[in-house]
């Protein structure tokens, strides 16, 4: 049962972006290692800011 729940929880995260903001610093350090790496909090506004202007990816 906990491997089921555990399996439900790690798909829920996949689906929602849990672990984009981790993915994008692994590609920034790799990638521009000369660009500041920002906060978990800026990247997560920044990312619904350009889902705002640039909309053609929504259902809705």
């Amino acid at each position: 049962m906990r491997r089921a729940l555990a399996g439900v929880l790690w798909w829920f995260d996949g689906v929602l972006g849990g672990q984009d903001y981790q993915r994008y610093v692994a590609h920034l350090r790799r990638a521009h290692p000369e660009r500041p790496v920002p906060s978990e909090r800026d990247y997560w506004r920044e990312r619904h800011a350009e889902a705002e202007r640039n909309p053609g990816a929504r259902c809705c």
